[in-house]
């Protein structure tokens, strides 16, 4: 499915990404993430559930990858925007279209980077504090 946002960007549900142009998007974003490592970035889109992209043509420029069981949960575990795209309403459109595809019935939650505490309020999210974690080792 393919969606524009009459401002040039176009939004794609599963559409195909390469580990490259995924590292690309990570490393012009600023979000921290395995960006040298294409062969663990290349699991990463394979094993993720929904992906949903944004693009300026052929430039992927956003996006959004979760895992989730389309029924009661689903964890956003990256929202990158290159820096070049942010504040036009990129990153809201992409939880926007995560939201419209696990619908009403699933909760939609996510980690923090502490410098995006602030955005996720602004987008709709709510903070928890009921949450705990074992993080990775690598």
């Amino acid at each position: 499915m393919n969606f524009s946002d009459g401002k040039g960007i176009d939004f794609k549900v599963g559409a195909a990404v390469t580990a490259e142009a995924l590292s690309d998007v990570f490393k012009k974003s600023g979000i921290r993430r395995p960006v040298d490592d294409l062969p663990r970035l290349q699991r990463m889109i394979e094993h993720a559930n929904l992906l949903i992209t944004a693009w300026d043509e052929q430039k992927l420029v956003g996006v959004a990858r979760s895992v989730t069981d389309f029924s009661y949960c689903c964890y956003l575990s990256d929202l990158a925007v290159n820096k070049d795209y942010q504040k036009q309403g990129i990153g809201k459109e992409l939880v926007r279209l995560v939201q419209e595809q696990i619908g009403d019935e699933v909760t939609l939650l996510l980690l923090s980077a502490p410098a995006a505490m602030e955005y996720y309020p602004r987008i709709g999210f709510d903070k928890v504090e009921n949450g705990f974690i074992i993080p990775r080792m690598k």
